[in-house]
């Protein structure tokens, strides 16, 4: 197993699961008075969860927080506010569109990760003691609720039809 691979890949992911939590809970209130809002505010809870355990295997095999990572994922998600909130179009449905989509495709970013864990958690103790397939079916979850809103909302968006 090459443990420097893998801490620097968990390391990115932490990154993007930082991003993804800020997101996740913009895009929460962002939708608070639409109806996905409910079951955006189990998903960003889930996504923070997600996080959580991410943080629990990177403790368990020693990786250590890259601090540069974080620190640029928090600057990403400070300059995507503008993009996300409608600002930079002048279109608040654009934004929350814009939104949905990057959230969908970090989830499938976190599922990635979980699957590419489970192919090598063979080769560690560490990595089988990992609930991994539960984590998967969650990323699976999460990615098809925010592709069923994602895909109602490119018609709001896009034609400025109700879907």
């Amino acid at each position: 197993m090459n443990d420097d691979a893998l801490r620097v890949y968990l390391n990115d992911h932490l990154a993007g699961s930082t991003l993804g939590c800020d997101h996740a809970r913009q895009l929460e209130q962002m939708c608070a008075d639409r109806p996905f809002g409910p079951e955006m505010t189990l998903l960003a809870r889930a996504i923070e969860e997600d996080r959580d355990s991410l943080l629990q295997l990177m403790k368990a095999l020693d990786a250590s927080r890259n601090p540069v990572k974080q620190a640029g994922a928090w600057v990403a998600e400070k300059a995507g506010r503008v993009k996300f909130s409608g600002l930079s179009s002048n279109d608040a449905e654009l934004g929350y569109y814009h939104t949905l989509e990057t959230m969908s495709l970090g989830v499938e970013g976190k599922r990635g990760m979980w699957t590419a864990l489970e192919r090598v958690a063979p080769q560690s103790p560490t990595l089988q003691q990992a609930d991994l397939p539960r984590l998967i079916a969650r990323a699976t979850e999460q990615r098809e609720a925010l592709e069923t809103e994602r895909l109602a909302q490119s018609q709001r968006a896009f034609s400025g039809l109700d879907a």
